[in-house]
């Protein structure tokens, strides 16, 4: 089996939990995720299966999209609920100057990673630090914030989707806009809607995957490899060049239309079978020619 899973991941589990349930239900050892989701989400995680592996780098810089719940005036030490409540004030702003709030977040972000986050420094992870009292001083990242659409506010209470970068904490999103209201909030629950090209609409539960297995007709719900390249451009190669690319040589791309150099590139044989991603090149000729950046047959 290679290919990329749709998996709608349950609440009160960790990525890692999926990864080595599918590991244990399918009997592959290749397997991975595209992207950790916080153990109390649920939503959308791809998971790469088999050859796809190779794949996950490329996977995990995929835009995505979230629907998420903010209760504002009670601040916690997570930005979650699953923390210990650290403040509460009174929420006095109204509709307008709520909205108004969120959506000036819209745009370019510089955010501070939660101390409850997977994200390492000097070699031991932030959230391992966080559960030992210690807090060390972290640098803002630059993400982005693409659209964030108010569902509802009652009281204080609000629901709303948002489409950011990757690497974006919705949580500290949620804290940070409590914040800026004066009175602090948290992200009550969260649900992945999208990563990259997959869909809620379209992802399997663990009872559905594990059924699908026993049945044997889980192989047809794999996504293709190359939906990881899906924005890069294509080429398919005849047979002559793709015998060639295969076996690590140069292939001139005058034939094929036209490239520029340094572009990554989909590659495919004349019938269609994904072979690659490649990159484009000088050769010795100074020709801008074709070589194989990650190979996938």
């Amino acid at each position: 089996m290679d290919g990329i899973l749709n998996v709608l991941k349950p609440p009160g589990m960790t990525s890692f939990d999926v990864v080595a349930y599918l590991r244990g239900i399918l009997k592959i050892k290749k397997i991975g995720h595209t992207g950790t989701l916080d153990p109390g989400a649920a939503g959308v995680l791809p998971i790469c299966i088999g050859k796809a592996t190779k794949a996950i780098e490329y996977l995990t810089d995929k835009d995505k999209v979230y629907r998420a719940e903010l209760l504002l005036g009670v601040s916690t030490d997570t930005q979650d609920s699953y923390g210990k409540v650290i403040r509460e004030q009174e929420v006095k702003a109204s509709h307008d100057e709520i909205e108004k709030v969120i959506k000036s977040f819209e745009g370019d972000y510089s955010q501070l990673p939660p101390m409850y986050s997977a994200i390492k420094m000097n070699g031991k992870k932030l959230y391992e630090l966080a559960r030992s009292g210690i807090e060390v001083e972290r640098s803002p990242r630059n993400v982005k914030i693409y659209f964030v659409n108010i569902l509802s506010i009652r009281g204080s209470r609000v629901v709303f989707d948002v489409g950011c970068s990757k690497g974006t904490y919705i949580r500290t999103l949620c804290s940070d806009i409590g914040d800026r209201l004066g009175c602090g909030g948290h992200m009550a629950f969260l649900v992945r809607m999208r990563s990259g090209s997959f869909d809620i609409e379209n992802a399997l539960t663990l009872e559905q995957i594990k059924e699908m297995a026993r049945e044997g007709t889980l192989e047809k719900m794999l996504t293709g490899i190359d939906v990881a390249f899906q924005d890069y451009d294509k080429v398919c190669l005849n047979e002559k060049d793709k015998i060639r690319f295969l076996n690590g040589g140069f292939v001139s791309l005058g034939r094929y239309g036209e490239y520029i150099l340094a572009q990554k590139i989909r590659v495919y044989s004349n019938e269609g079978t994904f072979l690659a991603l490649g990159e484009t090149v000088l050769d010795r000729n100074g020709q801008l020619s074709l070589k194989i950046d990650k190979l996938f047959t």
